[in-house]
């Protein structure tokens, strides 16, 4: 029961943030559609994001909470890890930008022995906390990958490439880990040394965000060193 009403407490927390910025927003526990064995605190589906000022979309800029949507990516990653749970099993794993922590909850969830949810954005961090709470999941957390130089079983990477900019950061998971696990719909033409294609599939941001079709397609990739 404490578990149950820390993550509803984490919950409140979390629309807190948002209503700094966008005073009417809620985050609420959402099912997913691609992942129904766990619920994530995620922004209200029936959010008016056309009604807002310019001010608000001002301020959404600014802040950019990509922690209280969960993207295509972070799904079909989810779905991936559940439907192969040997790829986690036992494995100590890193979850590279974890927003919502859709990602280093399922690993976890999966049998990984341990899951470090890693963001830049301690909004995310918050947000991962509060959904790992709601599936009695246990995460350790971190604010920066470079802060170490920490080995890992495994890297997650779901939805981190849409700067091509951050491609080079692919070379050197693979020199921290002898796995990791891509997730991407932005990259069209991905060809990465010690990177081969390994499935293909359609899923959108939940709460939707009426994006263009070719961002509903998710390809997964695996990087072997």
């Amino acid at each position: 029961m404490q578990q149950v009403l820390s993550s509803i407490e984490m919950g409140h927390s979390l629309a807190e943030l948002l209503q700094e910025f966008l005073p009417t927003a809620q985050v609420v526990e959402t099912v997913l559609p691609l992942v129904p064995e766990m619920p994530l605190y995620l922004l209200s589906a029936d959010f008016p994001q056309h009604d807002l000022s310019p001010e608000q979309t001002q301020r959404i800029m600014n802040y950019p909470a990509y922690w209280c949507f969960c993207w295509a990516s972070g799904q079909v990653m989810a779905r991936y890890i559940f439907d192969n749970p040997d790829l986690v099993y036992g494995k100590k794993v890193l979850d590279f930008g974890c927003g919502s922590g859709v990602a280093a909850i399922a690993a976890k969830l999966a049998g990984a022995s341990e899951v470090i949810a890693c963001d830049l954005d301690q909004d995310a961090i918050s947000a991962s906390r509060a959904n790992a709470a709601l599936n009695e999941a246990e995460l350790r957390y971190s604010g920066d990958f470079f802060a170490n130089d920490d080995e890992y079983d495994l890297i997650l990477v779901a939805d981190v490439l849409y700067d091509r900019a951050n491609l080079p950061l692919l070379d050197a998971f693979l020199k921290r880990a002898p796995k990791v696990l891509v997730a991407d719909s932005r990259v069209k033409d991905f060809q990465v040394d010690g990177y081969q294609w390994l499935a293909f599939q359609r899923a959108t941001t939940v709460p939707d965000l009426a994006e263009s079709e070719e961002f509903s397609r998710v390809n997964l990739y695996l990087g072997q060193r």
